[in-house]
């Protein structure tokens, strides 16, 4: 009679989440393959690489974990149901939100968790720089149709906005790990937004002639 093997010891979706963590709290390169074993129930070596290849593919996997969760705070960029204003101060108000919640690793995984890396690991930096990409991406676009929707003027720079905004989005990662309050970061986009109302202000011609 066949062998069936021995059966794994640990639940995957929960290995996953468990990975998550770690690197989302000490970046991809310095999460060693012990701290993601024993987060796994101690699994051996050969049980790790026979369910997930290698660090690199789980750390793909958990990202990916992590996008369909906590990263969604980004998707109001893509909610035509809201005004591209209202999608925008959204999302920095929830991201402020996750990000200095303290039941999870503070700031943002795809902020944070390669920040640095060996030259080796470019591979790494990259993908998790094309992840970033992508919502910017979506800023832009949700910039772009208040500019269609006339809510910012003919004259807005697209670009400057972008970088605006996005800087301000992925700086909330280095507040909340400094330990920045919420109700701080929150006044904060108070003071942003209003750069809006500044940019889509329509210049009084009242008394030109």
């Amino acid at each position: 009679m066949p062998r069936t093997g021995r059966p794994r010891a640990f639940n995957r979706d929960e290995a996953v989440a468990a990975a998550m963590f770690l690197f989302w709290e000490h970046g991809f390169e310095s999460t060693s393959l012990t701290q993601l074993r024993e987060a796994m129930g101690g699994i051996s070596a050969a049980s790790f690489y026979a369910a997930f290849e290698s660090k690199e593919a789980l750390f793909y996997e958990a990202m990916n974990v992590y996008k369909s969760t906590y990263g969604q705070v980004s998707d109001s960029f893509r909610d035509r149901s809201l005004t591209p204003k209202a999608a925008i101060e959204q999302v920095l108000r929830r991201a402020a939100r996750m990000q200095t919640d303290r039941s999870h690793p503070l700031g943002c995984l795809l902020v944070l968790s390669a920040v640095n890396c060996s030259p080796e690991l470019n591979h790494i930096q990259e993908m998790v720089a094309k992840e970033r990409q992508k919502v910017r991406g979506w800023l832009k676009d949700c910039l772009s149709r208040a500019a269609e929707d006339e809510e910012l003027p003919p004259t807005a720079d697209i670009s400057v906005l972008v970088a605006l905004f996005d800087t301000f989005l992925q700086g909330i990662s280095t507040q909340a790990r400094d330990g920045i309050p919420y109700e701080t970061i929150d006044e904060a986009i108070t003071q942003l937004m209003r750069i809006w109302d500044v940019s889509s202000a329509k210049p009084d011609i009242q008394g030109i002639h």
